[in-house]
């Protein structure tokens, strides 16, 4: 048997490792997993060195939103530690200046103390319309959200928008890469997976059934299972 392969996971915006917290008991199956902290510097650069500092030589990297945005710029710094790759709900395409506009006013607005006001705004994008009302889903996100913290938001969401365009990186990728998107995700819509999936030779495409961009708490079991396969393939 193969010795195991260490994990780390990074999260999204405004998400804590409570994101991942129905993958985790298989993902342990396959090895140690981290759950990488995001929240400390408001640059990709700086967040990427910082949890490749406390990562292990060689690993597993799963990112979601947010978290694929660092994976890339991770794979960028340091190729040679990446064993395997998922990009989970993600894009490799920098913001557009409207997402980009959206983006300050929500960082005004938690400056403001107003937080729990961004965080009810993001529903309509971050969930299936058929579970827009889900109490449970709901509650998560609002947990996450407090978490982290306004102060850490404003960190992420001014990295975010400084991040580079990946694109021209993708066909550097060679190791084996999953790329796993919602059905109806109106945030990193299915078109931009399928561009990161044929920009990586021999990537695997999973478009999740009924699910918006929270992939991993919408259809846990489908997610898990493509991660599963991921690992042992």
């Amino acid at each position: 048997m193969a010795p195991a392969l260490p994990i780390v996971l990074i999260p999204g915006l405004l998400a804590s490792a409570r994101l991942y917290r129905e993958q985790l008991p298989t993902l342990w199956r396959f090895g140690p997993v981290t759950v990488a902290d995001h929240t400390r510097a408001d640059n990709m650069a700086a967040i990427a060195r910082s949890i490749l500092a406390a990562a292990p030589p060689r690993f597993a990297l799963v990112g979601l939103s947010m978290g694929g945005y660092l994976a890339f710029e991770i794979f960028r710094q340091a190729p040679e530690r990446v064993e395997r790759i998922a990009l989970l709900d993600t894009t490799a395409q920098p913001d557009t200046p409207e997402l980009t506009e959206r983006r300050r006013k929500q960082i005004a607005l938690a400056q403001r103390g107003h937080l729990g006001e961004v965080v009810e705004l993001q529903f309509e994008i971050l969930l299936h319309p058929d579970r827009q009302h889900d109490e449970s889903l709901r509650a998560v996100v609002r947990l996450m959200a407090q978490e982290t913290g306004a102060e850490a938001f404003v960190r992420q969401q001014t990295a975010i928008i400084g991040r580079p365009d990946s694109r021209s990186d993708l066909a550097a990728i060679r190791c084996p890469t999953l790329v796993l998107v919602g059905d109806s995700d109106a945030l990193t819509p299915p078109a931009l997976a399928v561009e990161i999936a044929e920009g990586i030779d021999g990537a695997r495409l999973v478009v999740v059934p009924e699910s918006g961009h929270l992939t991993t708490l919408e259809r846990p079991e489908t997610v898990t299972r493509a991660l599963a396969q991921w690992l042992a393939s």
